[in-house]
């Protein structure tokens, strides 16, 4: 009985975690169910010739592996119960056991229990089934509603900075159209997206693998754009400071590397402004010279303004493209169109993550 309704306790802790607890607590089980379903899915895409082939299987991913969580639940309480009955009266046999939890849990009443401590785990298996069918129809909602808060800015996103998004796009657009002083309030909106990922992508962490609407988008590269153009802002730009921009980095490397925390992603937690990072000297001179022929007024020591730059972009390089590889996001420049070579998927049995 002990170990029936240990699994039970397990069981119902995981729940509780997933869908209530307001904070980013990994729960063994459900990373196991999610990792398992992972690695089903990546068999199914195999070698996929295009990403269009690889995103319409990998849309299915979010959804399915938290309709088999839910099912990985029921299971888990149903054969825990199964113990616990089989122990409480044991001379019913075990395929007497398996019918009354069946006829407990989903409260088909087919079956009656005989005894005082055989009625009340009944009674307590029939609570925990609507608890949890329970918790999944609340949890559907706030998912759903994150999820909405978040594509609304990622769509807002592509008319500013293009598709893929770019942070040199954000930029040179905002200049074109004259409005290159409102870009204030475009970083001041980031933080808040950021703020809100962080807390709902770590909470409700099945959100990170929710594909957007659009092939072509997806959150992380969004991310990438609006820190690139921030950092290109404060240390590039000969323009006044902006507080508002440097929030927004601020913001947006502590969120990145939060989620990437819960996934156990490595990365160094206080970089050093000359560690490397993955974007090259020649890229961010192309970049730095599209700017300057767009009109916008670049620092005469590029060499200075480089070192500003890559001390800004150390804070997020490596938790952007870990992230961007965990989720299979689309293309787009200085995110997903680079790798980390000692990148592995999240292990199934957790294990406390190194930097």
């Amino acid at each position: 009985m002990l170990a029936g309704l240990a699994v039970v306790i397990t069981t119902v802790l995981s729940a509780v975690r997933t869908t209530v607890l307001p904070r980013g607590v990994p729960s063994r089980l459900s990373r196991f169910v999610f990792v398992l379903v992972r690695w089903a899915f990546r068999l199914r895409v195999g070698r996929a010739p295009t990403y269009d082939v690889r995103d319409r299987v990998y849309a299915n991913y979010g959804p399915f592996a938290l309709l088999f969580l839910l099912q990985s639940w029921l299971l888990l309480v149903y054969g825990g119960f199964v113990l616990a009955q089989w122990a409480a009266e044991p001379t019913r046999g075990l395929g007497d056991a398996f019918r009354m939890s069946g006829s407990s849990l989903f409260t088909l009443g087919f079956d009656a229990p005989q005894g005082m401590l055989s009625s009340g785990l009944a009674f307590v298996e029939a609570s925990i089934g609507l608890l949890l069918v329970t918790l999944l129809i609340s949890f559907l909602p706030a998912i759903y509603g994150s999820f909405s808060r978040r594509e609304a800015m990622v769509a807002k996103l592509e008319v500013r900075a293009g598709t893929p998004p770019t942070g040199f796009e954000l930029l040179t657009r905002a200049w074109r159209l004259e409005r290159f002083d409102r870009l204030t309030t475009t970083w001041g909106e980031m933080e808040m997206w950021f703020v809100d990922i962080e807390e709902t992508h770590t909470s409700f962490s099945v959100l990170v693998f929710f594909r957007s609407p659009q092939p072509d988008h997806s959150w992380i590269t969004a991310a990438g754009a609006v820190l690139d153009s921030a950092a290109f802002l404060t240390a590039v730009l000969d323009v006044p400071r902006d507080i508002e921009a440097e929030l927004c980095i601020r913001s947006g490397y502590l969120a990145l590397r939060r989620i990437a925390d819960f996934f156990m992603i490595s990365y160094s937690p206080d970089p050093r402004p000359e560690d490397p990072i993955s974007i090259t000297r020649d890229e961010w001179d192309a970049v730095v010279d599209g700017l300057a022929d767009t009109g916008l007024p670049v620092r005469a020591d590029r060499d200075q303004a480089w070192r500003d730059w890559a001390g800004w972009r150390v804070n997020y390089d490596r938790p952007l493209i870990a992230l961007g590889m965990l989720v299979q996001a689309p293309y787009a420049p200085w995110s997903t169109d680079r790798s980390l070579i000692d990148f592995r998927l999240p292990p199934l049995i957790m294990r406390k993550p190194t930097r």
